[in-house]
């Protein structure tokens, strides 16, 4: 029994070590903290319940009522992030993006589909991109009706409602890369609005460095009582979804099934919730999405774009694409009574947090590389240099295989190689990122094999 009880009494101090050794959080940026105190749970409640009140936003409803349809919603969207922009001196680059959508399964007919976005430029890298996103269309039982009421205060009028307010907070300073907030229409019919952002986007040659969708971020208070309430999932894939064969046989011959764009995006993310929201946190997701479901992150991760999903740790089906109605005793439909608006709120603030750390850090270091030319049990990494004049060198991170987050990390200074002596290749995953001399980091690039 003694035996039994030091060996737990061992594995228990052993996992301790090793969980605070991997738990290193950096220390928070007293500007992106002053902007987190502005995320108001009152004013996201405000602009969720406006959503609400069109009676529905279903991508078939009327474009041309002013106080029902989802066009009363787009126009409404639309004059918000103008008020926002006028309130910040024209920050603020507001667009309707419009196409005709064809017949297809879930649009009986041809119907105009707009994203509205809004665009705060970058002072010093304006075209680098973040995009937070949210779909502001909405569904009852039939995705093709457009006539019922389809309120869609979870999904995903809690997403847009968060798109909005960080336009509202964010806008009031200024960030080194460009952040564009955007709300899409046509996804409970197909991801319409999104893939046809995502066309443009590759047609302009955009360089969208990440993605994040709100989709379903409520907070269902079905579950208010779960031990894991203060939690929001961020689905992120790890093999990309649009790898080809000669990228795949590269992959598979390093390991780096866990180490995509997405995937760093992931931990990202999570590190940013470490450091800046210690009782509400992010769980990763090792997933592009959930079970029979897609959502707007998608035709990014298609198209090479490094995307992911916030969505709130468990989903209330009674809610979800459900006809408003009381049916024996029991109540159904995505109302704004039953989401809470604090946890949309605490989800609002990691996404500013993230949004502002991305838009100030350099960028990602290219041509990351293993330099593979000689055996050898120390590891050579080399990249290519950054151009930013803030730029106070880089960080090289690494992890054991079987860990899923980066537990150690080295500053290295303002070089463009580095040998890591007396630790081989074949035994940890290496990766490399920026920092600037305010200390934002970029997120980790995973290095390829080069000669």
């Amino acid at each position: 029994m003694k035996l039994k009880i030091t060996v737990f009494l061992s594995l228990c101090l052993c996992v301790s070590v090793i969980n605070a050794f991997a738990q290193k959080v950096d220390k928070p940026n007293k500007d992106v903290q002053k902007i987190l105190k502005k995320v108001s749970a009152k004013k996201i409640e405000e602009y969720n319940r406006k959503l609400v009140s069109f009676g529905t936003r279903n991508t078939n409803s009327a474009q041309d009522d002013p106080k029902r349809g989802i066009g009363a919603a787009r126009d409404w969207i639309y004059e918000e992030f103008k008020r926002i922009s006028a309130d910040c001196n024209g920050c603020l680059e507001v667009e309707k993006q419009t196409y005709l959508q064809e017949k297809a399964r879930r649009i009986p007919e041809p119907i105009n589909i707009t994203n509205v976005i809004a665009t705060l430029k970058g002072t010093k890298n304006p075209d680098r991109i973040y995009i937070v996103s949210a779909h502001y269309d909405s569904m009852c039982g039939d995705s093709r009706d457009g006539e019922c009421d389809a309120p869609g205060a979870n999904d995903d009028g809690s997403g847009t409602a968060a798109v909005i307010e960080m336009a509202r907070i964010m806008t009031k300073y200024k960030f080194d890369a460009t952040i564009m907030f955007m709300t899409v229409a046509g996804e409970e019919q197909g991801l319409y609005g999104a893939r046809h952002f995502v066309k443009e986007a590759v047609k302009n040659k955009m360089d969208i460095e990440a993605m994040f969708t709100n989709d379903i971020i409520g907070g269902a208070m079905k579950f208010k009582d779960r031990p894991d309430r203060n939690i929001v999932r961020v689905f992120a894939e790890g093999v990309p979804s649009n790898e080809t064969e000669r990228q795949a046989r590269l992959r598979r011959s390093v390991g780096g099934e866990n180490d995509s764009d997405t995937r760093q995006l992931g931990r990202y993310i999570y590190q940013i919730a470490r450091q800046y929201s210690p009782k509400f946190g992010v769980r990763v997701i090792y997933r592009r999405d959930r079970y029979l479901r897609g959502g707007d992150h998608i035709p990014f991760l298609e198209n090479g774009f490094a995307a992911v999903r916030f969505t709130e740790p468990h989903e209330d089906y009674d809610r979800q694409h459900q006809n408003v109605r009381t049916e024996n005793g029991k109540d159904y439909g995505d109302l704004p009574d039953f989401i809470d608006f604090k946890y949309i709120a605490n989800v609002t603030k990691i996404n500013v947090a993230t949004l502002a750390s991305l838009a100030n850090a350099p960028a990602k270091p290219k041509r990351v590389g293993i330099d593979i030319t000689r055996l050898t049990n120390d590891t050579d990494l080399k990249w290519q240099a950054n151009t930013e004049v803030d730029l106070a060198g880089y960080e090289i991170v690494w992890r054991r295989t079987t860990e899923p987050f980066w537990t150690d990390s080295k500053f290295v200074g303002n070089v463009t190689k580095y040998t890591m002596p007396d630790m081989s290749k074949d035994n940890y995953f290496f990766g490399v990122r920026a920092v600037d001399k305010n200390g934002f980091k970029s997120p980790v690039v995973f290095p390829r094999p080069t000669r």
